[in-house]
C-alpha cells in the first residue's frame, strides 16, 4: 500500500508539472496577442481647460503595454500647472472583475513612483486628474464637463516581460535611486521616448516622489 501511495503522489506531481509547462506557452501567446491589440495611450490629457489639458504620462513603452517585473515599480509624470489637483490611479483585470484604486495628493510637476503587488493577470491601469475635486463652482458651470472629460493615460500591465519592458524597468530602478531628490526633466523623459512632451513651460528639474 505504501509503494502504491508513493506512486500516485509521484504521478500527481509529474502531472502538475506537465500541465504547468504546457500552459506556459499559452500564457505567453495570450499576452503577445494583447500586446498587439491593446489600444493604449500612455500620454493623457485633453486640449481644453487648465486641469484637463495638464500633461499626465505613464512611463511605459510607447505601446503603452508594460510588464513591471519583480520590482512591480510603476511611474508617472505630472506636467506643470498653477492649480494642481489630486489624481486617481485605477487598476482593473483586463478580463473583468473588481478594480482597485489609489489616489495621489495634489502635486506640482514631478515624477511619482509607486510599488504595486506583482502582476498575476493582465491588468488595465488608468490614471486621471480629479479635475472637479474641491471645485464648488463646477456644478453651476454649464461647461464644467469639459474639465472632467479629459482622456486618462491608459496602459496594460502584463506578467511576461519583453526586451522593451526590461529597458523601462532599468530606467525606473535608476529613478527610484533619486527618491526625494530631483532629475533633469528633458533627459528623463527622453529616456522613455517622450522628449517632445517637455516644453518651455516645464521646470528644468523634476522632483521624484516615492509614496510607496
Amino acid at each position: 500500500m505504501g509503494s502504491s501511495a508513493a506512486l500516485h503522489k509521484a504521478l500527481a506531481v509529474c502531472l502538475g508539472i506537465s500541465v504547468s509547462v504546457a500552459l506556459s506557452p499559452l500564457v505567453g501567446l495570450a499576452q503577445a496577442n494583447l500586446r498587439s491589440s491593446f489600444p493604449g495611450r500612455r500620454v493623457g490629457g485633453g486640449t481644453r481647460g487648465e486641469c484637463s489639458a495638464r500633461t499626465l504620462v505613464h512611463l511605459v513603452p510607447d505601446s503603452s503595454v508594460f510588464a513591471p517585473g519583480v520590482s512591480a515599480d510603476l511611474a508617472l509624470v505630472q506636467g506643470p500647472t498653477a492649480n494642481p489637483v489630486s489624481l486617481t490611479m485605477t487598476f482593473k483585470p483586463e478580463a473583468g472583475g473588481a478594480s482597485t484604486s489609489q489616489t495621489l495628493p495634489a502635486s506640482p510637476a514631478g515624477v511619482t513612483l509607486v510599488r504595486r503587488s506583482a502582476i498575476s493577470v493582465p491588468t488595465i491601469w488608468e490614471s486621471g486628474f480629479d479635475c472637479n475635486s474641491g471645485d464648488t463652482a463646477a456644478s453651476a458651470d454649464p461647461l464644467s464637463f469639459i474639465e472632467t472629460a479629459s482622456p486618462p493615460a491608459v496602459s496594460l500591465l502584463l506578467s511576461t516581460a519583453e526586451a522593451s519592458d526590461v529597458q523601462v524597468q532599468k530606467n525606473l530602478q535608476r529613478l527610484r535611486q533619486n527618491c526625494g531628490g530631483t532629475v533633469d526633466a528633458a533627459e528623463t523623459l527622453s529616456q522613455f521616448g517622450l522628449a517632445d512632451v517637455v516644453t518651455a513651460e516645464w521646470p528644468q528639474e523634476l522632483p521624484v516622489r516615492c509614496p510607496s
